[in-house]
């Protein structure tokens, strides 16, 4: 019964901000990482930024310096603020998350069901 639920997505200009959100509610024990994936019209989904449980973070070197991942570990939410957007960032973004259900239990790979992000002016 876990579901990520996202948010955020829009059309913006180059050069334009936008917050990117995912919830993940349902069962679960503890969530390992949380973070983001994007992927554009014939092209492989490709990793963004992800964030663990510590606040450790990674970053496509495409985005560094301009998104920040974060987190509200009490709301199993993940955030993706987006800075300086270029038109290369045009995507579908989908959340993703390494989820513990029950004590003892393995991780699971869920993802949500994808926001758009339009970059163009």
């Amino acid at each position: 019964q876990v579901q990520l639920v996202e948010s955020g997505g829009d059309l913006v200009q180059p050069g334009g901000s936008l917050r990117l959100s995912c919830a993940a509610s349902g069962s679960i024990f503890s969530i390992n990482s949380m973070g983001w994936y994007r992927q554009a019209p014939g092209k492989e989904r490709e990793l963004v930024a992800t964030i663990t449980s510590g606040d450790s973070t990674n970053y496509a070197d495409s985005v560094k310096g301009r998104f920040t991942n974060s987190r509200d570990n009490a709301k199993n939410t993940v955030y993706l603020l987006m800075n300086n957007l270029k038109p290369e960032d045009t995507a579908v973004y989908y959340c993703n998350a390494q989820i513990v259900r029950r004590y003892r239990d393995y991780p699971r790979n869920y993802w949500g069901q994808g926001t758009q992000v339009t970059v163009s002016s």
